[in-house]
């Protein structure tokens, strides 16, 4: 059984989610609400919301954890190459917080290999009141002036939740999150929190690390100074 949380209720110590026994592995709590002093208290305790349509607000902590250390970030010569060449391509620009709710609205939409994602308009506003308040942030690739691909997530202090990423024409979401760990990288950020555990995460150079060692790294970077200006300079790059 896991607690059921009113809108004053406190989170249970990570350590008592559920285990693989269990059935749903990680799984913390039910209830309270996605407001944004919610989310910020659960991200700063390595918690976060997961759910499908019809459920309850379901809260996890994952052990373990799948992070990318900035640094491990594992970029294909391919990937080089285009990077490159829009750079010097005027149709094409990158850019952050322009369209913070259209890319998670993009981020939400069916995909061609099935049904939308579990992002839902109670998610989208609870995740544009992070992006008010200056702590969500999206990742933007435009080609001739259309939004054609991104990321989003959620940074506190120096430490940064990874939450989803879409693309409309090919490599778009990749160009979107490079740029976004270029520039982590650039402003000393040393994880990316992936929260789940996948092939794909993997072979862009995630691993997984124990929960206590993901809450003594959150405990750290979290009360570091935040980074003050969210914007592409001419020095981040490959």
């Amino acid at each position: 059984m896991i607690p059921w949380l009113e809108s004053d209720d406190p989170f249970p110590h990570p350590s008592t989610a559920l285990q693989d026994e269990d059935g749903a592995a990680g799984l913390l709590a039910a209830g309270a609400d996605l407001s944004a002093a919610r989310l910020l208290y659960a991200y700063k305790n390595g918690i976060f919301p997961w759910f499908s349509e019809g459920q309850p607000i379901l809260w996890w902590s994952t052990d373990p954890r799948m992070v990318l250390q900035v640094q491990d970030f594992k970029l294909s010569d391919s990937l080089k190459k285009r990077l490159r060449k829009i750079g010097k391509d005027p149709r094409w620009e990158v850019r952050f917080d322009t369209a913070f709710e259209e890319v998670m609205r993009a981020c939400a939409a069916p995909r061609k290999t099935g049904p939308g994602t579990w992002i839902s308009d109670e998610i989208v506003a609870g995740y544009t009141e992070l992006h008010e308040l200056g702590y969500a942030h999206s990742s933007e690739v435009w080609l001739d002036g259309e939004l054609v691909g991104g990321a989003y997530g959620v940074c506190i202090g120096r430490m940064f939740y990874g939450e989803s990423m879409f693309a409309r024409v090919t490599d778009a979401s990749k160009i979107a999150l490079a740029h976004l760990v270029f520039f982590l990288r650039a402003h000393d950020v040393k994880m990316i929190d992936c929260q789940q555990e996948t092939a794909h995460l993997a072979s862009l150079g995630a691993k997984a690390i124990s929960r206590s060692d993901f809450l003594s790294w959150v405990n750290h970077a979290c009360n570091l100074p935040a980074i003050e200006h969210w914007i592409i300079t001419d020095k981040i790059s490959p």
